[in-house]
């Protein structure tokens, strides 16, 4: 490309990319403003439309430095190749003088981008860097940066940002009167409605959700893999996203979609993780050749496009509450995994290479059947996993319950999903 083709480029995104307004604060903030003074790559990543490009404008707006900015995404860049960084870097000296931190949006586009971010960083340059794939990590930063990278993940609007956006005033309250809390159950009931992706909430339609999802496809994955068989990709994402926190295998779901290679099934999972479309998550069993060999449990990573690609996900509300807590888990950094022996429970956190956690999730426990499932499964987690107290979140219930079983003493926290989201 041509330097006067370059200054046209960053000219018009200098002046189209900047801060929404009003700008909703995002809990990453807290990790992402500190990392500034940090010599290391900042590498943003995540689901397309979560938010990323945001989170660099506002990093920018809080650095004195913020003029070489530069998005890859621009479809006048379809000929850029990596001969073309180094002619981009003597533009950006020649509209701006000399600078040090660099910010750049979905550079993952660009072959060989990574040995361009590592020769700025020799340079001793500050670099930011978004990418809406994984592989933006295990593979081309992982293979040339290792060790000079920092990863943050970014996520759809949590609830508690939700309501930030939807009702600031509510955000702030810590004692909620009956007003108030009816308030914020209405706001919860609108998420579940909505979504967390900031497009959707802002328009609320159901095209753009579609456009988001086709773009994960084809841009994250079928281009990317260079797939020759994108219908049967598609086939396994509506089955994925019509049953949500179900177990499945690999073998099962190449039947349903008619693949008989297991190797491809297992290929085609992958990349829908590193798009962050999807979640696979393991049983948890002291032996990983168990692990390996157990189904595994299928989240989305937005209950608001999995109900737009899949087939009745709404209707199961339990199911979609069970989503939205992984996601939320995902959210806090928690490695998540489930429990099952005799009896089930949905989610395990582990830390330091130890369970800490244990949760269940379900939509009321009004019915005595249903209650006396959800403690048994939780109490089987807590005796296997020598915990003393577990959760469960509901809809709308909150108590706390002790239990003697087997000698000991356990104590069950049963907690509406909204308060606990908003904590």
């Amino acid at each position: 490309m041509t330097p006067d083709q370059l200054k046209i480029i960053i000219a018009d995104q200098q002046e189209s990319h900047r801060l929404p307004e009003p700008y909703i604060t995002r809990q990453l903030e807290k990790r992402l403003i500190p990392m500034a003074e940090n010599p290391e790559i900042i590498v943003l990543t995540g689901v397309r439309r979560s938010g990323k490009s945001t989170l660099l404008q506002y990093m920018r707006q809080h650095q004195v430095e913020k003029d070489y900015y530069f998005n890859f995404e621009d479809e006048r860049l379809v000929q850029f190749s990596s001969d073309d960084f180094a002619r981009l870097q003597m533009v950006f000296i020649e509209l701006f003088g000399v600078q040090k931190t660099f910010y750049f949006d979905e550079i993952q586009n660009i072959p060989n981008w990574e040995l361009f971010v590592r020769r700025l960083y020799n340079e001793q340059n500050k670099i930011f860097i978004t990418g809406s794939n994984a592989n933006l990590l295990s593979e081309e930063l992982g293979s040339r940066l290792t060790g000079r990278y920092i990863p943050l993940k970014t996520f759809p609007f949590s609830f508690s940002e939700f309501l930030q956006h939807q009702a600031p005033d509510l955000s702030q309250v810590n004692l909620l009167s009956t007003t108030k809390t009816g308030q914020i159950k209405k706001v919860f009931n609108d998420y579940c409605h909505v979504g967390g992706f900031p497009g959707y909430i802002k328009y609320q339609q159901m095209e753009y959700l579609n456009t988001l999802y086709e773009s994960i496809i084809y841009k994250d994955i079928v281009v990317r893999y260079k797939l020759d068989n994108p219908k049967s990709l598609r086939d396994l994402v509506f089955y994925l996203a019509s049953n949500c926190s179900k177990e499945l295998t690999y073998s099962s779901l190449g039947k349903l979609v008619g693949i008989k290679s297991t190797t491809t099934i297992s290929s085609y999972c992958a990349h829908l993780e590193n798009s962050f479309l999807c979640f696979f998550i393991h049983r948890y069993h002291v032996s990983v050749k168990t692990q390996l060999q157990s189904p595994r449990k299928i989240y989305f990573i937005d209950h608001a496009l999995a109900r737009s690609v899949g087939f009745r996900f709404s209707e199961d509300k339990g199911r979609m509450l069970e989503n939205i807590v992984f996601i939320e888990l995902k959210r806090r950094n928690y490695d998540v995994y489930y429990h099952k022996d005799k009896k089930e429970c949905d989610f395990l956190i582990r830390e330091n290479h130890k369970i800490t956690q244990a949760i269940q999730v379900c939509q009321h426990l009004d019915e005595e059947k249903v209650k006396q499932r959800e403690f048994d499964g939780l109490l089987e987690a807590l005796d296997t996993h020598h915990l003393d107290s577990g959760l469960i979140l509901t809809e709308d219930t909150e108590f706390s319950h002790y239990i003697e079983k087997s000698g000991k003493s356990f104590e069950i926290k049963v907690t509406p999903i909204w308060k606990w989201l908003s904590h």
